[in-house]
Protein backbone atom coordinates (compact mmCIF):
# COMPACT_ATOMS: atom_id res chain seq x y z
CA UNK A 1 0.00 0.00 0.00
CA UNK A 2 2.95 2.37 0.58
CA UNK A 3 3.81 2.04 -3.13
CA UNK A 4 0.20 2.85 -4.11
CA UNK A 5 0.19 5.88 -1.82
CA UNK A 6 3.54 7.12 -3.17
CA UNK A 7 2.21 6.80 -6.72
CA UNK A 8 -0.90 8.73 -5.71
CA UNK A 9 1.14 11.56 -4.20
CA UNK A 10 3.27 11.86 -7.34
CA UNK A 11 0.20 12.23 -9.56
CA UNK A 12 0.08 15.65 -11.20
CA UNK A 13 -3.73 15.50 -11.22
CA UNK A 14 -3.98 15.41 -7.41
CA UNK A 15 -5.29 18.54 -5.69
CA UNK A 16 -2.32 20.19 -3.86
CA UNK A 17 -4.25 20.42 -0.56
CA UNK A 18 -5.06 16.69 -0.70
CA UNK A 19 -1.46 15.93 -1.65
CA UNK A 20 -0.30 17.57 1.61
CA UNK A 21 -2.67 15.37 3.59
CA UNK A 22 -1.49 12.24 1.75
CA UNK A 23 2.13 13.17 2.53
CA UNK A 24 1.24 13.46 6.23
CA UNK A 25 -0.43 10.04 6.18
CA UNK A 26 2.57 8.48 4.42
CA UNK A 27 4.90 10.03 7.04
CA UNK A 28 2.73 8.79 9.91
CA UNK A 29 1.85 12.35 10.97
CA UNK A 30 -1.50 13.23 12.54
CA UNK A 31 -3.93 15.12 10.33
CA UNK A 32 -5.70 18.19 11.69
CA UNK A 33 -9.38 19.10 12.05
CA UNK A 34 -9.16 21.19 8.86
CA UNK A 35 -7.51 18.27 7.06
CA UNK A 36 -10.37 16.00 8.12
CA UNK A 37 -12.91 18.51 6.84
CA UNK A 38 -11.06 18.80 3.55
CA UNK A 39 -11.12 15.02 3.11
CA UNK A 40 -14.92 15.08 3.47
CA UNK A 41 -15.31 18.02 1.11
CA UNK A 42 -12.84 17.04 -1.62
CA UNK A 43 -11.74 13.44 -1.12
CA UNK A 44 -12.81 11.08 -3.88
CA UNK A 45 -13.52 7.47 -3.00
CA UNK A 46 -10.41 5.94 -4.58
CA UNK A 47 -8.10 8.50 -2.98
CA UNK A 48 -9.62 8.00 0.47
CA UNK A 49 -9.49 4.22 0.10
CA UNK A 50 -5.78 4.29 -0.69
CA UNK A 51 -5.02 6.41 2.39
CA UNK A 52 -7.28 4.38 4.68
CA UNK A 53 -5.86 1.03 3.53
CA UNK A 54 -2.32 2.32 4.11
CA UNK A 55 -3.25 3.22 7.71
CA UNK A 56 -5.11 -0.05 8.29
CA UNK A 57 -2.35 -2.26 6.93
CA UNK A 58 0.18 -0.63 9.25
CA UNK A 59 -2.09 -1.49 12.19
CA UNK A 60 -3.52 -4.91 11.38
CA UNK A 61 -2.09 -6.03 8.06
CA UNK A 62 -4.45 -8.20 6.05
CA UNK A 63 -6.45 -9.36 9.07
CA UNK A 64 -10.19 -8.91 9.52
CA UNK A 65 -11.61 -9.59 12.96
CA UNK A 66 -14.95 -10.97 14.15
CA UNK A 67 -16.27 -12.62 17.28
CA UNK A 68 -18.93 -15.10 18.35
CA UNK A 69 -21.51 -13.04 20.17
CA UNK A 70 -25.20 -12.66 20.87
CA UNK A 71 -27.35 -9.81 22.11
CA UNK A 72 -29.76 -9.48 25.01
CA UNK A 73 -32.07 -6.46 24.82
CA UNK A 74 -33.65 -5.95 28.26
CA UNK A 75 -36.39 -3.58 27.08
CA UNK A 76 -37.44 -1.46 24.13
CA UNK A 77 -39.43 0.88 26.38
CA UNK A 78 -37.62 4.14 27.03
CA UNK A 79 -37.97 7.41 28.89
CA UNK A 80 -36.18 9.16 26.01
CA UNK A 81 -37.60 10.02 22.60
CA UNK A 82 -34.79 10.11 20.04
CA UNK A 83 -36.15 11.16 16.67
CA UNK A 84 -33.87 8.74 14.76
CA UNK A 85 -34.90 5.71 16.81
CA UNK A 86 -37.34 3.14 15.45
CA UNK A 87 -36.65 0.72 18.28
CA UNK A 88 -37.92 2.28 21.49
CA UNK A 89 -41.48 2.70 22.71
CA UNK A 90 -42.51 5.35 25.20
CA UNK A 91 -43.39 4.24 28.73
CA UNK A 92 -46.95 5.50 28.17
CA UNK A 93 -47.25 3.42 24.96
CA UNK A 94 -46.33 -0.11 26.03
CA UNK A 95 -48.44 -2.13 23.58
CA UNK A 96 -45.48 -2.91 21.30
CA UNK A 97 -42.95 -2.97 24.10
CA UNK A 98 -41.22 -5.62 26.16
CA UNK A 99 -39.54 -5.62 29.55
CA UNK A 100 -37.47 -8.62 30.54
CA UNK A 101 -36.89 -9.83 34.06
CA UNK A 102 -33.47 -11.04 35.17
CA UNK A 103 -34.75 -14.62 34.96
CA UNK A 104 -35.92 -14.10 31.36
CA UNK A 105 -32.52 -12.74 30.40
CA UNK A 106 -30.78 -15.62 32.14
CA UNK A 107 -32.95 -18.01 30.11
CA UNK A 108 -31.56 -16.46 26.90
CA UNK A 109 -27.99 -16.72 28.22
CA UNK A 110 -28.50 -20.37 29.22
CA UNK A 111 -29.60 -21.17 25.65
CA UNK A 112 -25.94 -20.68 24.68
CA UNK A 113 -24.55 -23.10 27.25
CA UNK A 114 -22.09 -25.43 25.57
CA UNK A 115 -21.76 -23.15 22.52
CA UNK A 116 -18.44 -21.40 21.78
CA UNK A 117 -19.78 -17.84 22.12
CA UNK A 118 -17.42 -15.49 23.92
CA UNK A 119 -19.53 -12.33 24.41
CA UNK A 120 -23.00 -11.24 25.46
CA UNK A 121 -23.89 -7.71 24.33
CA UNK A 122 -26.56 -6.13 26.58
CA UNK A 123 -28.22 -2.82 25.76
CA UNK A 124 -31.71 -1.47 25.21
CA UNK A 125 -34.10 1.22 26.39
CA UNK A 126 -34.02 3.15 29.66
CA UNK A 127 -36.70 2.56 32.27
CA UNK A 128 -36.81 3.25 36.05
CA UNK A 129 -37.44 -0.41 36.96
CA UNK A 130 -34.19 -1.60 35.43
CA UNK A 131 -32.03 0.27 37.90
CA UNK A 132 -28.66 -0.01 39.61
CA UNK A 133 -29.58 -3.08 41.68
CA UNK A 134 -31.24 -4.73 38.68
CA UNK A 135 -28.08 -4.59 36.58
CA UNK A 136 -25.55 -5.37 39.31
CA UNK A 137 -27.67 -8.42 40.21
CA UNK A 138 -27.88 -9.42 36.52
CA UNK A 139 -24.13 -9.15 35.97
CA UNK A 140 -23.41 -11.20 39.09
CA UNK A 141 -25.83 -13.92 38.02
CA UNK A 142 -24.27 -14.13 34.55
CA UNK A 143 -20.80 -14.49 36.06
CA UNK A 144 -22.00 -17.10 38.55
CA UNK A 145 -23.50 -19.10 35.71
CA UNK A 146 -20.72 -18.67 33.12
CA UNK A 147 -17.65 -16.87 34.49
CA UNK A 148 -15.75 -16.79 31.18
CA UNK A 149 -18.56 -15.13 29.20
CA UNK A 150 -17.54 -11.52 28.48
CA UNK A 151 -20.24 -9.05 29.51
CA UNK A 152 -20.30 -6.02 27.20
CA UNK A 153 -23.18 -4.00 28.53
CA UNK A 154 -25.01 -0.69 28.62
CA UNK A 155 -24.13 2.67 27.15
CA UNK A 156 -23.46 5.94 29.00
CA UNK A 157 -27.08 6.89 28.25
CA UNK A 158 -28.20 4.00 30.46
CA UNK A 159 -25.48 4.45 33.10
CA UNK A 160 -26.10 8.20 33.38
CA UNK A 161 -29.77 7.56 34.16
CA UNK A 162 -29.05 4.63 36.50
CA UNK A 163 -26.38 6.49 38.51
CA UNK A 164 -28.43 9.68 38.76
CA UNK A 165 -31.38 7.70 40.13
CA UNK A 166 -29.08 5.87 42.58
CA UNK A 167 -27.39 9.17 43.59
CA UNK A 168 -23.98 7.79 42.63
CA UNK A 169 -21.04 9.53 40.99
CA UNK A 170 -19.85 8.17 37.65
CA UNK A 171 -16.64 6.97 39.30
CA UNK A 172 -18.43 5.06 42.09
CA UNK A 173 -21.06 3.74 39.71
CA UNK A 174 -18.60 2.35 37.19
CA UNK A 175 -16.48 0.83 39.97
CA UNK A 176 -19.56 -0.99 41.27
CA UNK A 177 -20.44 -2.26 37.79
CA UNK A 178 -16.91 -3.62 37.38
CA UNK A 179 -17.13 -5.37 40.75
CA UNK A 180 -20.47 -6.90 39.71
CA UNK A 181 -18.88 -8.46 36.62
CA UNK A 182 -19.06 -5.90 33.80
CA UNK A 183 -16.15 -6.51 31.40
CA UNK A 184 -16.52 -3.75 28.80
CA UNK A 185 -18.87 -1.12 27.41
CA UNK A 186 -20.34 -0.89 23.90
CA UNK A 187 -20.09 2.39 22.03
CA UNK A 188 -23.75 3.32 21.63
CA UNK A 189 -25.49 6.53 22.61
CA UNK A 190 -22.75 8.76 21.21
CA UNK A 191 -24.88 9.79 18.20
CA UNK A 192 -23.35 13.18 17.29
CA UNK A 193 -21.58 15.18 20.00
CA UNK A 194 -22.29 18.69 18.67
CA UNK A 195 -24.92 20.06 21.10
CA UNK A 196 -27.07 21.75 18.47
CA UNK A 197 -27.47 18.56 16.43
CA UNK A 198 -27.63 16.32 19.50
CA UNK A 199 -30.50 18.33 20.98
CA UNK A 200 -32.46 18.00 17.75
CA UNK A 201 -32.10 14.23 17.34
CA UNK A 202 -31.51 12.98 20.90
CA UNK A 203 -32.74 15.67 23.27
CA UNK A 204 -32.81 14.77 26.97
CA UNK A 205 -30.13 12.09 26.78
CA UNK A 206 -26.79 12.51 28.46
CA UNK A 207 -24.68 15.23 26.89
CA UNK A 208 -21.51 14.65 24.89
CA UNK A 209 -19.41 15.65 27.91
CA UNK A 210 -21.30 13.21 30.12
CA UNK A 211 -20.93 10.41 27.56
CA UNK A 212 -17.19 11.01 27.38
CA UNK A 213 -16.87 11.35 31.17
CA UNK A 214 -18.45 7.94 31.81
CA UNK A 215 -16.09 6.28 29.33
CA UNK A 216 -13.17 8.10 30.94
CA UNK A 217 -14.10 6.80 34.41
CA UNK A 218 -14.34 3.29 32.98
CA UNK A 219 -10.95 3.62 31.31
CA UNK A 220 -9.43 4.87 34.59
CA UNK A 221 -10.32 1.46 36.05
CA UNK A 222 -8.10 -0.13 33.40
CA UNK A 223 -11.13 -1.26 31.40
CA UNK A 224 -12.02 -0.90 27.72
CA UNK A 225 -14.95 0.28 25.64
CA UNK A 226 -16.02 1.09 22.08
CA UNK A 227 -17.12 4.35 20.46
CA UNK A 228 -19.69 5.08 17.75
CA UNK A 229 -20.91 7.95 15.58
CA UNK A 230 -24.34 8.17 13.97
CA UNK A 231 -23.85 9.75 10.54
CA UNK A 232 -25.85 10.53 7.44
CA UNK A 233 -28.81 12.49 8.85
CA UNK A 234 -28.94 16.26 9.53
CA UNK A 235 -25.30 16.67 10.54
CA UNK A 236 -22.70 18.47 8.43
CA UNK A 237 -19.20 17.24 7.67
CA UNK A 238 -17.75 19.51 10.37
CA UNK A 239 -19.95 17.82 12.97
CA UNK A 240 -18.49 14.44 12.05
CA UNK A 241 -14.93 15.75 12.33
CA UNK A 242 -15.74 17.44 15.66
CA UNK A 243 -17.14 14.14 16.95
CA UNK A 244 -14.02 12.20 15.99
CA UNK A 245 -11.75 14.94 17.36
CA UNK A 246 -13.34 14.63 20.82
CA UNK A 247 -12.90 10.86 20.71
CA UNK A 248 -9.30 11.20 19.55
CA UNK A 249 -8.52 13.55 22.43
CA UNK A 250 -9.97 11.17 25.03
CA UNK A 251 -8.12 8.25 23.46
CA UNK A 252 -4.87 10.22 23.72
CA UNK A 253 -5.59 10.57 27.43
CA UNK A 254 -6.76 7.04 28.30
CA UNK A 255 -6.02 4.58 25.46
CA UNK A 256 -9.21 2.85 26.59
CA UNK A 257 -11.16 2.56 23.32
CA UNK A 258 -10.94 -0.75 21.46
CA UNK A 259 -12.56 0.35 18.21
CA UNK A 260 -14.63 2.98 16.42
CA UNK A 261 -17.93 2.07 14.78
CA UNK A 262 -19.59 4.48 12.33
CA UNK A 263 -23.34 3.79 12.41
CA UNK A 264 -25.39 4.66 9.35
CA UNK A 265 -28.66 6.52 9.95
CA UNK A 266 -31.55 4.41 8.67
CA UNK A 267 -34.83 6.23 8.06
CA UNK A 268 -37.34 3.42 8.50
CA UNK A 269 -40.19 3.75 11.01
CA UNK A 270 -38.95 6.81 12.87
CA UNK A 271 -39.59 10.55 13.17
CA UNK A 272 -36.85 11.28 10.63
CA UNK A 273 -38.26 9.17 7.80
CA UNK A 274 -38.29 12.31 5.62
CA UNK A 275 -34.47 12.52 5.79
CA UNK A 276 -32.96 10.57 2.89
CA UNK A 277 -30.24 8.03 3.64
CA UNK A 278 -26.75 8.60 2.29
CA UNK A 279 -25.35 6.45 -0.51
CA UNK A 280 -23.07 3.44 -0.20
CA UNK A 281 -20.30 5.63 -1.66
CA UNK A 282 -20.73 8.04 1.25
CA UNK A 283 -20.69 5.08 3.66
CA UNK A 284 -17.33 3.98 2.27
CA UNK A 285 -15.93 7.53 2.26
CA UNK A 286 -16.95 7.87 5.91
CA UNK A 287 -15.29 4.58 6.91
CA UNK A 288 -12.11 5.64 5.13
CA UNK A 289 -11.95 9.11 6.71
CA UNK A 290 -12.65 7.57 10.14
CA UNK A 291 -9.68 5.25 9.69
CA UNK A 292 -7.42 8.12 8.58
CA UNK A 293 -8.51 10.57 11.30
CA UNK A 294 -8.59 8.26 14.32
CA UNK A 295 -4.92 7.39 14.22
CA UNK A 296 -4.90 6.30 17.88
CA UNK A 297 -7.75 3.79 17.48
CA UNK A 298 -6.47 0.33 16.59
CA UNK A 299 -9.66 -0.84 14.89
CA UNK A 300 -12.57 0.47 12.80
CA UNK A 301 -15.64 -1.75 12.70
CA UNK A 302 -18.51 -2.05 10.23
CA UNK A 303 -21.70 -3.65 11.56
CA UNK A 304 -22.63 -6.03 8.77
CA UNK A 305 -26.16 -6.29 10.19
CA UNK A 306 -26.69 -2.55 9.72
CA UNK A 307 -25.21 -2.05 6.24
CA UNK A 308 -25.65 -5.53 4.73
CA UNK A 309 -23.13 -8.18 3.78
CA UNK A 310 -22.04 -6.79 0.42
CA UNK A 311 -21.37 -3.26 1.73
CA UNK A 312 -19.55 -4.79 4.70
CA UNK A 313 -17.32 -6.65 2.26
CA UNK A 314 -16.65 -3.44 0.32
CA UNK A 315 -15.78 -1.61 3.55
CA UNK A 316 -12.87 -4.02 4.07
CA UNK A 317 -11.07 -2.13 1.27
CA UNK A 318 -11.73 1.25 2.90
CA UNK A 319 -10.03 1.02 6.27
CA UNK A 320 -12.35 -1.37 8.10
CA UNK A 321 -10.77 -4.38 9.84
CA UNK A 322 -13.67 -5.70 11.92
CA UNK A 323 -17.21 -6.69 10.94
CA UNK A 324 -18.60 -7.53 14.42
CA UNK A 325 -19.93 -10.99 15.14
CA UNK A 326 -22.33 -13.83 14.55
CA UNK A 327 -25.18 -11.97 16.40
CA UNK A 328 -27.50 -15.00 15.91
CA UNK A 329 -30.64 -12.93 15.15
CA UNK A 330 -30.66 -11.58 18.72
CA UNK A 331 -30.93 -7.85 17.99
CA UNK A 332 -33.90 -5.80 16.77
CA UNK A 333 -32.27 -2.37 17.15
CA UNK A 334 -31.17 -2.20 13.50
CA UNK A 335 -33.82 -4.26 11.75
CA UNK A 336 -36.65 -2.14 13.19
CA UNK A 337 -35.06 0.93 11.59
CA UNK A 338 -34.87 -0.62 8.14
CA UNK A 339 -31.37 -2.10 8.21
CA UNK A 340 -30.32 -4.30 5.30
CA UNK A 341 -30.42 -7.45 7.43
CA UNK A 342 -33.92 -8.06 8.78
CA UNK A 343 -32.91 -11.30 10.52
CA UNK A 344 -29.24 -10.72 11.32
CA UNK A 345 -27.61 -14.10 11.79
CA UNK A 346 -24.42 -15.55 10.36
CA UNK A 347 -22.70 -18.79 11.25
CA UNK A 348 -18.99 -18.64 11.96
CA UNK A 349 -18.31 -20.34 8.63
CA UNK A 350 -20.46 -17.81 6.76
CA UNK A 351 -18.55 -14.93 8.37
CA UNK A 352 -15.23 -16.57 7.55
CA UNK A 353 -16.30 -17.09 3.91
CA UNK A 354 -17.55 -13.50 3.67
CA UNK A 355 -14.11 -12.24 4.75
CA UNK A 356 -12.12 -14.69 2.61
CA UNK A 357 -14.02 -13.63 -0.51
CA UNK A 358 -12.37 -10.22 -0.19
CA UNK A 359 -8.87 -11.72 -0.04
CA UNK A 360 -8.47 -10.91 3.65
CA UNK A 361 -7.51 -13.20 6.55
CA UNK A 362 -10.34 -13.95 9.03
CA UNK A 363 -9.41 -13.84 12.72
CA UNK A 364 -11.85 -14.83 15.44
CA UNK A 365 -11.14 -12.50 18.34
CA UNK A 366 -12.19 -12.00 21.91
CA UNK A 367 -13.95 -8.73 22.78
CA UNK A 368 -10.55 -7.28 23.68
CA UNK A 369 -8.97 -8.41 20.37
CA UNK A 370 -7.06 -11.39 21.65
CA UNK A 371 -6.82 -14.03 18.92
CA UNK A 372 -9.17 -16.96 19.54
CA UNK A 373 -8.62 -18.69 16.19
CA UNK A 374 -6.98 -17.95 12.83
CA UNK A 375 -8.71 -19.24 9.68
Amino acid sequence: MAHSLTQLISSSALDPSLKKIAEKVLAGERITFDDGLLLYEKGELGFLGTLAEFVKEKKSGNKVFFNRNFHVEPTNICVYTCSFCAYSRLIKNREEGWEMSIDQMMDIIKKYDGQPVTEVHITGGVIPKQDFKFYTDLFRKIKEHRPELHIKALTPVEYHYIFKKAKLSYADGMKAMKEAGLDSMPGGGAEIFDPEIRDQIAGGKCSADEWLAIHEEWHKLGMHSNATMLYGHIEKFRHRVDHMERLRQLQDKTQGFNCFIPLKFRNGNNEMSHVPEVSVIEDLRNYAISRIYLDNFEHVKAYWAMIGRSTAQLSLNFGVDDIDGTIDDTTKIYSMAGAEEQSPKLSTQELVDLIKQTGKKPIERSTLYETVMEF
